[in-house]
């Protein structure tokens, strides 16, 4: 009983700022503003949910989100399960220092090296683009998914590619047929928190990109934070809406 009590308090907790969430999105401007208001609204303002899309491009905004999430994590998963495999199965010289390269990487934030991108996107031309918001976002999500996919080929029996090479399987193929289907869950794993990274990611996309129709969802948002007033009820609706492509992927 008391694991139970523990475990619902716990999801009370964090589930309590999305009740906030939902409960604010349905609200009247007025009413958010009231001196006498409440959690709860008093009516339900369900026109909110479709006043945003009349209100900013947000179809564009999210299809730019889905877009370089998507972007981002095809290809850190591309290069990352190579390198995950080439590190749980392989030995070479520089092993040891590339495993504390990927490690050093994380200590960074993207705020700090804010600069230094913003220089090299624009030596690339890749300012106020989506490709350019890929690559960044792949690159700053590289290390993690790579610590992770290792420790996931690590727990896997090197006998069961050893059994596909004898059957006539190569390098490739055994890590095609064999190791990512066992693979599967931690592919899985790391595919997901990557995506989560690159669709929240808000910092580099907002110093990049200046042309609203390329604005991701997470700055196109912003459009309802006014310099004279925050339109809380849209902007908790749109928010509402940029978490269901997470949910689903969760799904």
């Amino acid at each position: 009983v008391l694991l139970y009590v523990v475990i619902i308090a716990i999801c009370l907790i964090t589930l309590y700022p999305y009740f906030v969430t939902v409960c604010t999105a349905l609200k009247s401007r007025a009413e958010i503003f009231s001196m006498n208001g409440t959690i709860f609204p008093v009516e339900a303002i369900w026109s909110n949910f479709t006043d945003v899309w009349k209100l900013a491009p947000m179809s564009n905004y999210m299809m730019n989100s889905i877009v370089i999430a998507g972007g981002s994590t095809l290809l850190a998963m591309v290069c990352g399960i190579p390198a995950a495999y080439a590190l749980s199965r392989m030995k070479f010289k520089g092993q040891t220092a590339f495993l504390g390269f990927v490690i050093v990487s994380q200590m960074f934030a993207p705020v700090v090296l804010l600069i230094g991108i913003y220089k090299v996107m624009m030596a690339f031309h890749l300012t106020n683009s989506i490709i350019g918001l890929i690559f960044i976002n792949a690159a700053f999500n590289q290390a993690f998914a790579i610590w992770l996919l290792r420790g996931t080929f690590i727990s896997i029996s090197p006998e069961m590619e050893q059994a596909a090479t004898v059957d006539g399987c190569g390098k490739v193929s055994a890590l095609i047929r064999i190791l990512l289907p066992v693979a599967a869950p931690g592919i899985v794993t790391a595919l997901i928190f990557v995506f989560i990274n690159a669709w929240n990611e808000y910092t580099v996309a907002l110093t990049l990109i200046s042309t609203d129709v390329l604005k991701p969802l997470t700055v196109g948002i912003t459009i309802f934070n006014g310099y004279n007033m925050v339109e809380w009820q849209y902007l908790f609706a749109s928010s509402l809406f940029a978490t269901v492509p997470v949910i689903i992927l969760f799904v």
